[in-house]
């Protein structure tokens, strides 16, 4: 008798993660030895791919998925738990996860406490501390990759939390199965719902902890989570979630395109000292020539985090609406202008 439906899921997910890492490690090799002129070692070090482990049920249930493929692919698996240090008790509970991810065979496992600033608002603010963590941790520990439980309901309220924002088409494409550096971040569930991972740690007897915040209305996630899609669900009918995670799939796809368009194109816009022309800006479309703008200031020291839409919009103007007006302010204190029907974009 095979395992629970739900456990399969997730094993396979996992497995498929796991088999992509090993297919890019081995594709990394010949390369090397290309660049460096020496042959690579016959017998290559496993890669060390670790778990981001909070002791919820999505989580639990990645880290068990990992636990069970890794040693069959001769793949090292670890895990790291962040204490965010944000309630009482925090690091007990962090102690206690760091057992359980020992309990599965994973090794090293290690908990990091974090202090959580207060840029962005609360829940920004830990999201950048915990990746600050997870960084760190997986270049002292020399990991090739760092699993992540987001799961298709956590993809929809991103994508839901970016059309809220209005910020355009890359906020609606959610999260990346793959980013960070050189790929650093997996995530494996984003096609699982939520509850198959809680319907696979029940199947496998996983203790797991239900953070308060998830259902604290403080919180802008847990407000959607707990009010608003269950009230998008009532008002169009069940698939609401599906949806929205295939317009994060296919919104990435249109960004991604565009994004590589306005690549090209922006050596073309430029004159021979590096200044972006505004005629030759105005004959692109306004989707590939915002683009080249945003990339413009975030070069010039706008935090990419702190640039939203309404702020290119404005510099959009002194191309599409000039009539003389003066400098944009950005934000990073870097500053537009239009001068002699060029763009010059720095900091003020």
């Amino acid at each position: 008798m095979g395992p629970h439906p739900a456990v399969a899921a997730i094993r396979l997910a996992v497995r498929r993660v796991l088999h992509d890492i090993l297919t890019e490690q081995t594709a990394e090799r010949p390369r090397e030895h290309t660049a460096t002129g020496r042959p690579p070692h016959e017998r290559p070090s496993a890669p060390l791919v670790l778990v981001a482990c909070s002791g919820g049920a999505d989580s639990m249930a990645l880290a068990s998925a990992l636990a069970f493929e890794a040693p069959k692919l001769g793949i090292a698996a670890g895990g790291i738990t962040v204490d965010h240090g944000l309630q009482p008790g925090s690091d007990l509970r962090a102690a206690d996860v760091v057992l359980r991810l020992r309990e599965l065979g994973l090794d090293p496992v290690e908990s990091v406490a974090v202090t959580v600033g207060r840029d962005g608002g609360p829940e920004a603010a830990a999201r950048d501390a915990r990746y600050a963590a997870l960084d760190a941790a997986a270049d002292r520990l020399g990991a090739t990759a760092i699993l992540l439980g987001h799961t298709r309901d956590d993809q929809a309220e991103t994508v839901l939390l970016g059309l809220a924002r209005g910020s355009g088409i890359r906020s609606l494409s959610g999260m990346a199965a793959v980013s960070g550096t050189g790929g650093r971040y997996r995530r494996p569930f984003l096609h699982i719902d939520r509850q198959t991972a809680r319907k696979a740690c029940m199947a496998q007897s996983l203790p797991v902890w239900d953070d308060p915040h998830n259902t604290d209305p403080a919180y802008t996630r847990s407000r959607l989570r707990h009010e608003g899609l269950p009230a998008l669900e009532k008002a169009l009918g069940k698939g609401v979630v599906e949806a929205l995670a295939r317009t994060a799939q296919l919104s990435r796809d249109d960004a991604d395109a565009l994004d590589a368009w306005a690549g090209q194109a922006e050596a073309s816009v430029r004159d021979a000292s590096g200044l972006l022309e505004c005629a030759k800006l105005y004959a692109l479309p306004p989707a590939v020539r915002r683009r080249i703008l945003r990339r413009a200031a975030i070069e010039a020291g706008a935090p990419a985090g702190s640039l939203f839409a309404r702020h290119i919009e404005e510099v959009d103007r002194l191309i599409t609406g000039w009539r003389g007006q003066g400098a944009i302010n950005l934000p990073g204190k870097v500053v537009a202008q239009r001068q002699g029907g060029r763009l010059v974009i720095r900091q003020g």
